[in-house]
């Protein structure tokens, strides 16, 4: 059973993956196609005509609203109200932009062209967003969203191993990095051709990074040891598909509801209207970026105030701060290193410790708070753990081979232990610690450690 769990407990972060890639990418960029895509027809006779045909041909492909004249039509397309506009009558026309995507532009293309009337004069496309010479698909901004998004993901890792950091200086490197990374994107972005030369670029650049790596933060000592698996099903396996790789409007019905919820589809909304629509439809999408933010800086306002908590049933003089907890790690980017971990009950998802043990004084209670110091061959310190209220300590990631293990608590005699670690075992060394002044206390501490699985209950 114990070979079940260790299994189990080992694959579950690559089968979360394998399954939200499986039924996110391909479900949504297989076959992309309108799904409910907002158009406007001018003039209410060609409207019922245009709605009755798309209709019949697209079933739940357009949603057709009327509009008085082709004026309307065009600036519906600009005030990103609708994905195109149609103007019939003899000189019929179409106004798109290739802003949205080129593949939405050409599918809007064929299907209004096939609608046209013979006795009409060939269908005029007019594009009223063109994109940057470069962006020939119109889904650049994508890319360099990305580099944005996910970087801003890895940022909330890799600060989850700063410990010495408190709250306050994390958020201020998260803001310094997201500054860099939107500076320098968008350097290479104008520089190389790719991204229009707009300043405004950088706040939204910002505040995604920003977004990502606070509600990250925030989020990790809630999720602890699922971590890596919740951040990146949101901010990679369901921002991805439905960030804008395929326009919008040709994602299936759930996947749009996605694309407005994610910080990375918001980013792009608000990217695409400052750089190509002259800030039309902005406004939503940042404010989503800053609900993120704002839910990022609660989280981590309310694991402080959950720590002063328990800290206090703990200990009512103890801080929180004095309480530290293992940091989490995130098998993507990080391979394991030695970490003190909570002594006692293993749960599942949780790294498996391989060191285990308990500290007890001369009358064979259990010590509180007792140092337990782990090191190498040379002499170097790997770990320092504390043990808990029943003595117990434990410590993971921990290379093969020989280690020195000392125990001490004040006014008590030191302990040291040698023990060999292997690969897929747990070592177990337990500690007495006799007062400096204990008549009892043997002259020669019977030192011992054996070698099993750690208790699991």
């Amino acid at each position: 059973m114990s070979s079940v769990r260790i299994l189990a407990e080992t694959l579950w972060f690559p089968v979360a993956l394998f399954l939200g890639f499986l039924f996110c990418f391909a479900p949504a960029l297989h076959a992309p196609q309108p799904h409910h895509a907002k158009v406007v027809v001018a003039g209410r006779a060609q409207e019922a005509r245009v709605d009755a045909a798309l209709r019949r041909q697209y079933p739940g492909g357009f949603d057709v609203t009327g509009v008085p004249q082709a004026r309307s039509a065009r600036q519906a397309v600009l005030d990103r109200k609708a994905v195109a506009g149609y103007v019939g009558g003899r000189h019929p026309v179409l106004y798109v932009a290739k802003a949205n995507g080129t593949s939405l532009m050409q599918t809007l293309s064929r299907d209004f062209t096939g609608l046209t009337p013979a006795r009409s004069g060939p269908l005029a496309v007019t594009d009223v967003a063109p994109t940057v010479s470069k962006d020939m698909t119109g889904t650049t901004l994508v890319y360099f969203g990305t580099a944005w998004n996910i970087p801003g993901y890895l940022l909330a890792t890799t600060l989850l191993r700063a410990v010495t950091f408190n709250r306050r200086r994390k958020l201020l490197t998260i803001a310094g990095v997201a500054a860099l990374f939107a500076g320098l994107g968008d350097l290479v972005g104008v520089s190389l051709g790719y991204l229009p030369n707009d300043r405004a670029s950088l706040g939204i650049a910002f505040l995604l990074t920003t977004a990502v790596a606070t509600f990250s933060s925030g989020l990790a000592p809630f999720t602890r040891q699922f971590f890596p698996g919740v951040g990146m099903g949101l901010f990679i396996v369901l921002s991805t598909p439905t960030s804008g790789v395929a326009p919008v409007p040709m994602l299936p019905a759930f996947f749009q509801h996605v694309h407005y919820v994610m910080p990375l589809g918001n980013a792009m909304d608000a990217l695409r209207g400052v750089l190509y629509f002259h800030g039309a439809g902005v406004l939503r999408p940042l404010l989503v970026l800053c609900a993120w933010t704002m839910a990022g800086v609660g989280l981590l306002g309310l694991d402080a105030w959950r720590q002063h908590r328990a800290a206090a049933r703990r200990d009512p003089g103890a801080w929180p701060d004095d309480v530290a907890s293992p940091p989490v790690e995130d098998p993507s980017v990080e391979i394991a290193t030695p970490v003190a971990m909570p002594g006692g009950r293993h749960h599942f998802g949780e790294p498996v410790p391989s060191l285990v043990g308990t500290v007890r004084d001369g009358a064979l209670l259990p010590l509180r708070h007792a140092a337990v110091t782990v090191m190498d061959n040379g002499g170097r310190q790997l770990v320092r753990a504390a043990t808990n209220a029943r003595g117990e300590y434990a410590v993971g990631g921990l290379p093969e081979g020989d280690i020195t293990v000392v125990a001490v608590s004040p006014t008590r005699r030191p302990q040291v232990q040698r023990l060999l670690l292997e690969q897929g075992s747990v070592v177990r060394a337990d500690f007495t610690l006799y007062g400096r002044s204990d008549g009892d206390a043997p002259s020669s501490p019977a030192l011992s450690a054996r070698r099993g699985a750690a208790p699991r209950n």
